[in-house]
């Protein structure tokens, strides 16, 4: 763990790296180099230059993107789970703490709790997001690392990572009920196709805990492409 904070440190040094990377960090969705070129005014080599330094400190994660179009899908890069809590990155405790207020409150279960926060923090995404890639950033906000699956009209969203281990496995009700909540209140506020129909958990040190979607009642196809 120390050897990974030094090579986050390095990496963070120069400060046009850390520039890209709390811009990264404080976007909603991910983001493509197209506008990272724009924003900073480099040229593509130069920001990929950059961007690679940051993927291999695990400061970022490089994707494709799921849009859809005619020839090979365009990278896009969002904060990695082993950033989150450092760095100026919100930390998943300080979130789960957020989410579970009316729960503490005695006002909700876990799971309404979550479905309303998903609801709020929907806004920040915008009219007209993604609500797959939506909630896929939420989640890796959170510090899950989400990475997503399709069998026909079936989608799984596979969390490689918990950043709540401890809370998890003392309460996994809690803990896993409020996320599943938060897909839902997320996709149901970006109007997505989509509805959560389990999260299957596995232990926290294992990881890999599914969000498994299906198409609304109704809907003609999912919202991915």
């Amino acid at each position: 763990m120390r050897e990974l904070v030094q090579r986050q440190a390095r990496a963070l040094g120069d400060p046009t790296r850390y520039e890209i990377f709390r811009f990264i960090a404080d976007s909603a969705l991910p983001v493509r180099i197209g506008g990272l070129v724009e924003r900073f005014g480099f040229n593509h080599n130069a920001i990929r230059q950059h961007l690679a330094k940051l993927v291999d400190a695990r400061l970022l994660t490089e994707e494709l993107s799921s849009s859809g179009g005619t020839g090979r899908p365009p990278l896009q890069y969002r904060v990695a789970g082993a950033a989150v809590g450092t760095w100026g990155a919100p930390g998943p405790y300080e979130l789960l703490a957020v989410l579970l207020l009316d729960v503490a409150a005695g006002r909700a279960t876990p799971q309404e709790a979550g479905a309303k926060a998903g609801r709020r923090v929907a806004a920040d995404y915008g009219e007209g997001a993604d609500p797959l890639e939506a909630v896929e950033s939420e989640m890796a906000r959170r510090g899950f690392e989400p990475r997503r699956e399709r069998t026909g009209p079936l989608v799984e969203v596979i969390l490689e990572r918990c950043p709540f281990a401890v809370a998890a496995a003392t309460e996994p009700d809690v803990v896993c009920c409020a996320h599943q909540g938060l897909a839902e209140g997320m996709l149901d506020a970006l109007g997505s196709d989509l509805e959560v129909s389990a999260l299957v958990a596995y232990p926290p040190e294992q990881a890999g805990c599914r969000l498994q979607l299906r198409p609304r009642s109704g809907a003609t196809s999912p919202s991915v492409a």
